[in-house]
């Protein structure tokens, strides 16, 4: 793999280890987008994968998105996800549920894919949420659930989107809009339109996964592995978030951001 440019970019007031993670950062929130990744990892063009979901589908897809992000919301961070014991590592026992519960809903076709989403959504918020615990974030307060939830807005964009609409911090500023008005609130009272505003961003993704999960049989398979591309990815973003936020709390938020914008400047510019 050729060196990250951004890696040695100069950053005034940045130590070199902030450096380091902060160029980490910059590739998992702003490489190559999950759409992208799942029409590779089937072998199917996007505009294609899009094509299979008929429009009744996608309506159903849509509201079965909202419940399974509100109700995943409360579950995933009900408990402390760094103190749960598990028999395996947590990394590699999520890994197992991710691709068991993918490919019982691959098997069933459409309908088992919409019944397994709010299952896979909770596996993946714990996944995040235990990230979050490790960067230093207070899963207690209500904030640290709205930040968990916004990791599924975030990540990567496809090759023609706009940056200035769809960068990482662009979503962020996007995000906190949406959510503005819902401090102190509970996770389960989030306000419907912080939480339309991450399904919609999510809610394409997920498309192509049920477009991948559809046919019975076949979609077992697909199921199990694009289950297991959800996970990697959402973790490897939700590492970057969570890193961000927590070199801006060491750092300050003008710093980081400056330092992130030039390094994401110099990756897209190589």
């Amino acid at each position: 793999m050729p060196p990250d440019p951004a890696a040695s970019l100069p950053v005034p007031g940045l130590p070199d280890a902030a450096r380091a993670e902060l160029s980490g950062a910059v590739a998992a929130l702003e490489g190559t987008s999950l759409a992208v990744r799942l029409a590779a990892l089937v072998g199917t063009p996007i505009e294609a994968l899009k094509a299979r979901l008929p429009g009744p589908a996608q309506a159903l897809l849509d509201a079965a998105l909202r419940r399974a992000l509100a109700g995943a919301m409360a579950a995933a961070l009900r408990s402390d996800p760094a103190r749960t014991p598990l028999p395996v590592s947590s990394a590699w026992f999520h890994r197992g549920l991710a691709a068991a519960s993918g490919a019982a809903g691959g098997a069933l076709g459409l309908a088992g894919t919409l019944l397994e989403l709010p299952f896979a959504t909770t596996l993946l918020l714990r996944q995040i949420a235990a990230v979050a615990a490790e960067q230093g974030e207070d899963l207690r307060r209500p904030e640290a659930a709205a930040e968990c939830l916004k990791v599924f807005a975030l990540g990567g964009r496809d090759p023609y989107d706009d940056a200035a609409e769809s960068g990482y911090f662009a979503v962020r500023i996007a995000l906190a809009e949406a959510l503005r008005g819902a401090a102190g609130r509970s996770a389960g009272a989030m306000l419907p339109g912080f939480l339309g505003a991450v399904a919609a961003r999510f809610g394409g993704p997920v498309a192509l996964k049920v477009s991948a999960q559809a046919a019975p049989i076949v979609g077992a398979a697909a199921g199990a592995a694009v289950n297991l591309a959800f996970l990697e990815h959402f973790r490897s973003v939700a590492r970057g978030h969570f890193t961000v936020r927590r070199l801006e709390r060491a750092h300050g938020a003008a710093l980081v951001r400056a330092a992130y914008e030039a390094m994401r400047d110099a990756r897209f510019a190589a």
